[in-house]
């Protein structure tokens, strides 16, 4: 996968943001902001590009999955104690492989979701040490975010 400068600009701000104090978050919280929201829209616009490249047995196989999550409301965020009914459609070992990027996918998802629970806490409370815990996850949701857009980029690449 190659490195979005989006990503890389908003990793930087939120590494350094780990040692703000109260001001420096207050002055630098819609900058801040702004940068996240670019990096998010890229790693998706990433997301979906590799995704057009699937094959289409994939992409039935990954959409089957998608419609089965019981939380449409959450998004991605899933009961670990379901068992779910795995599509019949596809060949079990496309299937595997689908799963597990749609996992990958499911994980950066709430990850970022964390991350932005978060930092709405921490502006609420007007807290750094949450602050910080945010900038903690959002770097934890992007690196979930990449690993997720590698594995798709894997199944990509075996059609």
């Amino acid at each position: 996968m190659r490195k979005l400068p989006a990503v890389e600009t908003a990793k930087a701000i939120m590494t350094e943001g780990m040692d703000w104090g109260v001001w420096k978050w207050l002055t630098e919280k819609k900058r801040v902001r702004a940068i996240a929201d670019e990096a998010r829209a890229a790693l998706d616009e990433l997301e979906m590009k590799v995704k057009e490249s699937w094959s289409n047995e994939c992409k039935i196989a990954y959409n089957q999955l998608v419609e089965q999550d019981d939380n449409p409301k959450r998004g991605r965020k899933q009961a670990k104690d379901k068992k779910k009914n795995e599509p019949q459609n596809a060949e079990l070992k496309v299937l595997a492989a689908v799963k597990r990027v749609k996992d990958a996918d499911d994980e950066a998802y709430n990850a970022h979701e964390d991350a932005e629970d978060a930092f709405a806490a921490a502006e609420r409370k007007m807290s750094t040490s949450m602050a910080r815990e945010g900038a903690r996850l959002a770097l934890a949701a992007y690196d979930r975010h990449e690993e997720a857009i590698r594995r798709a980029e894997s199944l990509a690449r075996t059609k």
